[in-house]
Parts: structure tokens; sequence; C-alpha cells
């Protein structure tokens, strides 16, 4: 994923503290060990002379048979992990230990970037751009089919709130899933307070614990931001712009409520399209039924959404209000003794 170069030396400064905090910790569990087991230490002694003999040698002659070397190698770690579980130690006690044994905190395997530095990118970009602690309460734990009643009919297909939601949750999860197939893309959309923000919360949730780069925008916020970085505003620049379509999933939130202009339009064109080409999922939640988008966003972006998206549904009453109603009839009745 592009970063700013800022960025990009952050996240390496964190692994080469990583490693040199590794370091410390193994010289530490070394004079632990040479002090308790001396004999540890000298077989650690004679790995170093034997490694020397074996270097001198293919040096004096490169065909120089070095078997006898490898085989007394072997003999020794085996008598130095016998040494360390008799004295109460684990076998690996004196190996470097890493926070990610894929990579040994590098942050890339084989020069393609780590999936903890694609974390750590995500981790990064959050810090901006935070929702806070909102995942903690909206997550699929909290998914309840009882803001979604039978007696509410969607008129287009028949199906009731409580039929849809089901269809909904099925369609996030699905999504989750496929992170990193083609067309892996949700439109969800509904009237207000019908659950949609928290079910992209929950797919967020869900795509973090599994350590995929997420990145959460109100569709005001989003597009802001990429008009600062299309006019060199607040710092920012092509490659900040860069660095945000290319995480593996893109939540657009409550897209319709911005200020729509030509510039808006083309840059929400320009963002589905790219994420598509690259196979970069997206979400996006909107009050606008598919219908409604050609009038505001053009044919272009309502037909790669229609084509490129799978479309979520939800209908009922506002939740929040009716949650709220809840909590108020709760407080009541515990001023009241539990009188009505």
């Amino acid at each position: 994923m592009p970063l700013l170069n800022s960025q990009y030396d952050a996240i390496m400064r964190r692994y080469d503290a990583t490693r040199e905090r590794h370091r410390h910790e193994l010289e530490d569990r070394t004079t632990e060990v040479y002090k308790a087991v001396p004999a540890v230490r000298d077989l650690d002694r004679e790995v170093s002379t034997l490694s020397l003999s074996s270097a001198r040698a293919r040096i004096m002659d490169p065909q120089a048979p070095l078997d006898g070397y490898r085989d007394r190698l072997e003999e020794i770690g085996r008598e130095r992990a016998a040494l360390l579980r008799e004295h109460g130690y684990p076998a690996d006690y004196l190996s470097l230990q890493y926070d990610c044994p894929l990579c040994r905190d590098t942050g890339y395997v084989d020069q393609t970037p780590c999936i903890c530095f694609r974390k750590a990118v995500s981790d990064l970009l959050y810090s901006e751009f935070d929702p806070g602690p909102v995942l903690e309460k909206e997550n699929f734990r909290y998914f309840s089919f009882e803001w979604y009643p039978d007696t509410i009919k969607d008129p287009a297909t028949g199906r009731s709130a409580r039929e849809l939601a089901a269809i909904a949750r099925k369609c996030a999860l699905t999504f989750v899933e496929n992170m990193g197939r083609p067309d892996n893309n949700l439109y969800i959309y509904g009237s207000t307070g019908t659950g949609k923000t928290f079910l992209t919360n929950c797919i967020a949730k869900e795509l973090l614990d599994r350590s995929y780069s997420v990145l959460y925008f109100s569709a005001g916020d989003y597009f802001r931001i990429l008009g600062d970085a299309a006019f060199g505003r607040e710092g920012r620049t092509a490659a900040h712009e860069k660095a945000i379509l290319e995480c593996d999933c893109l939540i657009i939130d409550d897209l319709g409520t911005e200020r729509t202009n030509s510039f808006v339009a083309a840059q929400l064109f320009s963002t589905i399209n790219e994420r598509i080409a690259k196979s970069r999922s997206t979400i996006i939640s909107s009050n606008l039924e598919p219908g409604k988008l050609p009038d505001m966003y053009t044919e272009r972006v309502s037909s790669r959404l229609i084509t490129h998206y799978t479309l979520i549904k939800l209908i009922g009453e506002d939740i929040r209000i009716r949650k709220k109603i809840g909590e108020d009839i709760r407080s009541r009745k515990k001023l009241t003794g539990g009188i009505s």
C-alpha cells in the first residue's frame, strides 16, 4: 500500500525498535543461562570455533568436505536443547523471538508486504481517521433481528424487514470471507435508522480482527479529504489519496448527504472504477435507492454500482428512536419502582 514517506518511515522505525528489543531480550536470557548452566556457554563457544574452522577450510579448499562440521553442529544443537530442558528452560529459550514469525519483524516476506505491515498501515491511518470505540459495541455479536419486525413489508419484493435483515447479515458475512476476490463490494441502502451504519461497523470489526486494512469515512469527510489532496490543502498530496484508495476495504458511509457537485461525482466514479479494477473491496451505505443514483452522480457511477456491487436493502422503523424510547421507559420504571 503506497504511503507518504513520513508514514512509511514511522512504520519501519517501529520494526527497528521491535527487533532491537528482541535482541536485548535475547542478550539478557543468554546471560541468565550462561550463569545458571555454564555447559551451554561452552557449547556455544564450540559452535563459534567450529564455524571459524569450517570457514577457513572452505577458503583453503572450496571443495573441502564439511560433513563432519555439520554433524557436530547438529549434535551440539541436540545437547544444548537437552541441557536447557533439564534446567527448566524451553528448548528455544536462546533463540531470537519475533512479534511476527512470518516476516521476522521486517515487514516483508520475499519482498512482499507482510500481513503485519498491512495491519500497521491500517492502524497508522486509523490514528488519523479514527471512528472511536464504536466497533466494540457495533459488531456481529450485537446484531439482533428484534429491531426488524415481520409486520413491515417491502412493497417491491414482499419480504419482511426481518427477512431482509437476515439476507443482509448473510451477505455481510459472505463479503468478509470473499475478501480479495473480484467484485466483492456492497451497496447498503435504506431509510434513516434502519441499521446501515451498524452493519458496516460489524463488517469493519470482523475485517480488522482478521488483520485486513480498513478505512471508514463519512461521505462528507471522504470527499473533503480527496479535495484536500487534489488541491494540496492540509498538507495532503496525491500519495495520501492513493494510500487511502489502496486499503483492503474502503467504507464510505451515508453517500448522498455530502454536498454534491461535478468534482464529487468525478471522484466517486474514479474511486469505484479504480478499486473494481484492482479487486479491492468497497462498502457504500446510503439513503438513496439505486434508481436515484444517476440523478446525483451520473449514469456511469450507477452502472458500475449495479454491475459490480451486491445491493443490500434494509427497511423498518428508526432503530435509534426505538432504542431511545426503550431507554426512557426503563428509566421511568426505575424511578417509579416499576409502576408504569
